[in-house]
């Protein structure tokens, strides 16, 4: 049986009047407006349960559906792209992402991931995720660094997902941010859904969002800057750069939610430090540490010798 991916929005106020096939293309980055246009044309694009054209323009209330096709002949292909890997077992895989990596494949952009890295050095991974994302049970963003873990197997792949959902994966980010914050360690709970003035954008808001949790403890101050640790008790999408703005204290370097000037980084200063979790076999709690990459090691060099 054909597994479509499923999306579904109901169109709020400030959406009305956009264009389809643009409100699409901001809602998912990775998906080209070209592609959805194609998606729109061959009906799998619904809005109210009926076909419209790529001009249609979105009104209160509208009901979209997406169904993306399954893709049939569509084989990722293995490439040697280097891959850090800490740790591998017949169950599970954790690596060291670097910054500048995408995770996986999307419509429009199919190598150069992570997974294609994966699938060249790694020949057994969990298909729950189809051809596009085997293995893969959670994301970092491109721009961050860092230690996530892969599923080699269905069983694992389940264990995993569920651990996240249940929150005992044990999660800890190194992040240096702007300005400098007082206090010594602090909890951030602030919902997080998406940006009603900005679709490719996060922001905290209390209408159409999730409980997001963040737990910081300051490690070092400099000139105009702080670096902290982070505990995730949740996993949102682009949780620490959010909250970190929310509070006043966007992170260095970040293209999205962090000020133009900034000190020298390409993407945001923010790594995937500690990654624990219950091994999907044997429930052994594995815990796994990595050092901070080049680029923020150079910073905080700097930083010091100010």
């Amino acid at each position: 049986m054909d597994r479509f991916e499923k999306y579904e929005w109901t169109i709020e106020g400030d959406q009305v009047g956009e264009r389809i096939d643009k409100f699409l293309a901001e809602q998912f980055e990775q998906w080209s407006r070209t592609q959805i246009q194609q998606w729109i044309k061959e009906g799998y694009i619904t809005v109210n349960d009926q076909v419209v054209k790529a001009n249609y323009k979105v009104s209160e209330n509208d009901e979209i559906v997406v169904k993306i096709p399954p893709q049939k002949e569509l084989e990722i292909e293995p490439e040697n792209i280097p891959l850090d890997i800490v740790y591998q077992d017949q169950d599970v895989v954790v690596v060291n992402k670097p910054r500048g990596l995408v995770v996986h494949p999307a419509p429009g952009h199919y190598s150069g991931t992570l997974v294609n890295a994966l699938l060249y050095h790694i020949k057994d991974l969990s298909g729950i995720n189809g051809v596009l994302r085997p293995g893969i049970v959670h994301r970092i963003d491109k721009d961050t660094s860092g230690l996530m873990m892969v599923a080699k197997n269905d069983l694992a792949h389940e264990s995993l997902v569920r651990q996240l959902k249940e929150h005992t994966v044990h999660r800890v980010y190194t992040a240096l941010v702007h300005g400098n914050i007082p206090h010594d360690l602090g909890t951030i709970d602030a919902p997080i859904g998406r940006d009603p003035k900005d679709r490719k954008k996060m922001a905290v808001v209390h209408k159409n969002s999730k409980h997001a949790v963040t737990h910081f403890v300051v490690k070092e101050r400099f000139n105009g800057y702080t670096l902290i640790e982070c505990k995730l008790e949740t996993g949102r999408t682009h949780q620490i750069r959010v909250h970190m703005q929310y509070i006043g204290h966007p992170l260095v370097g970040d293209p999205l939610y962090g000020p133009k000037k900034t000190l020298d980084i390409d993407g945001q200063a923010l790594h995937a430090k500690v990654l624990g979790f219950h091994h999907p076999r044997t429930g052994e709690y594995m815990e796994f540490d990595s050092e901070l990459p080049q680029d923020m090691v150079r910073l905080l060099e700097q930083l010091r010798g100010k």
